[in-house]
């Protein structure tokens, strides 16, 4: 018999790791509440606090899977809503280091829609769940707590111009890169949050085109993928209203210009003229806009001895990675799968049991895969030890092999696709695969 539905969680914001985090916590409590500043809004418009809202965003193959798993039917809706499906490795042309990858049908989704279309579809399933209420437009002040600030028993909010306190057995925080959950539990006497940064200096810039069908080439979506030889990339992507969106990014300062001109210039020096080709035939239908994102950042709540009850956080809040490798929304998808696990077992988890949880099963491997692939760029800072060159070394061998055997071109997608882990690519099958793809070159 399942568990009787008690008690109130409040989750802080609404964003995609909000409302993961909403719909796990449905199944568990009487009451879910997402607090947000921004006042909600349509398919097409974004909320205020998504800085980069107008840029391109991606669930990975992982990521559709587990959507879909909450959702069911959302994928096929979103489809006919206007949102294009296909083949990761068969419908999407993947160029790495100026060459094309091998076309397999590789059994995952790629799924393609502006961020606003996705976040709409998925908030709207959401609200829809009995349990679940949105607090919109409310200011998030600060947490509120037992006497002895051992736990946290709810949120002060200010709605209205009035502070009102949401009580809650359990709040997750999902609030974002600009979480303020480490200032808080500093000031509550826990200590600081361990945290570590890596700069990327990444830059890129968006624009939308209305593209004709026939440019794609039968393809939803055109990656051409930075690498050391040309560090600059950018991706060309059909999604919803008839549109596509060309987001172009470089590192350390090399950054998309966001003048008309100086981004067809950027988008020319790419390793394959592939995106810059489809664009001579399209037509904008905006103004170039540009977004800096310095640097990777993980906030080590699994390192602390002591954090209060009562208090989880999830999503970005947690750790935010180079947004060119797509993790973001995947990552929040496969924490929120640790945060059903713990709740399930208990309304009031024990936090930094779910702390350790959520850094081995979600952002261990996802942390690693995105560090080692900027230090790929010789002109990264970081220690390149040697497990982090043997990876290098391994992952060129994979690349160059998937431009000719299908069978590699099919287990690379399924590990950047965070459906399999790197491991994945040192299997017998695999480093068999590679010998012969070296052989025949």
């Amino acid at each position: 018999m399942d568990k009787q539905r008690e008690g109130r969680a409040v989750v802080l914001g609404g964003s995609m790791a909000g409302l993961f985090s909403a719909r796990v916590l449905s199944e568990v409590f009487a009451e879910v509440t997402i607090v947000d500043r921004d006042e909600l809004t349509g398919p097409n418009e974004a909320r205020r606090g998504l800085p980069q809202r107008n840029h391109l965003h991606g669930l990975l193959a992982r990521g559709q899977q587990i959507v879909e798993e909450y959702f069911p039917g959302i994928t096929e809706e979103m489809r006919a809503g206007g949102a294009h499906i296909g083949d990761v490795a068969d419908d999407v042309r993947w160029i790495i280091n100026g060459k094309r990858l091998a076309k397999v049908r590789s059994g995952l989704m790629a799924l393609t829609s502006s961020r606003p279309f996705l976040e709409r579809y998925v908030r709207d399933r959401v609200v829809a769940i009995p349990e679940v209420t949105i607090a919109q437009n409310a200011d998030i002040l600060r947490l509120a707590t037992t006497e002895d600030q051992r736990r946290v028993t709810g949120v002060v909010v200010r709605r209205n111009g009035a502070e009102e306190t949401i009580e809650a057995d359990l709040v997750v925080d999902a609030t974002g890169r600009g979480s303020r959950t480490p200032v808080w539990v500093q000031g509550l006497g826990y200590g600081p949050v361990p945290e570590e940064k890596h700069k990327i200096g990444l830059g890129y810039t968006t624009r939308y085109y209305r593209v004709p069908d026939e440019a794609f080439e039968g393809n939803i979506s055109i990656n051409t993928v930075a690498s050391a030889g040309v560090p600059r990339g950018a991706i060309c992507q059909k999604v919803d209203g008839g549109r596509a969106i060309v987001t172009a990014y470089g590192i350390l300062g090399d950054h998309p210009p966001t003048d008309p001109e100086g981004f067809l210039d950027f988008l020319k020096t790419l390793a394959a003229p592939d995106i810059h080709e489809v664009l001579q035939v399209s037509e904008p239908l905006d103004e170039p806009a540009g977004y800096k994102f310095p640097a990777n950042l993980r906030r080590n709540y699994h390192r602390m001895t002591d954090f209060p009850a009562g208090l989880l956080v999830a999503g970005d809040a947690v750790c935010s990675f180079n947004p060119s490798y797509a993790q973001g929304m995947t990552v929040a998808a496969l924490g929120s799968l640790v945060l059903r696990r713990h709740v399930t077992a208990s309304r009031t988890p024990d936090p930094l049991a779910y702390f350790g949880d959520l850094a081995t099963d979600a952002v261990d491997g996802c942390w690693s895969m995105a560090i080692g692939a900027d230090l790929s760029f010789p002109e990264v800072e970081g220690e390149r030890t040697e497990a982090v060159l043997q990876g290098h070394a391994l992952i060129a061998r994979v690349q160059e092999a998937a431009t000719r055997d299908t069978s590699v071109a099919r287990a690379y997608m399924r590990v950047i696709g965070l459906v399999d882990p790197p491991s994945a690519l040192s299997s017998p099958e695999i480093t068999a695969a590679l010998a012969g793809a070296e052989t025949d070159r």
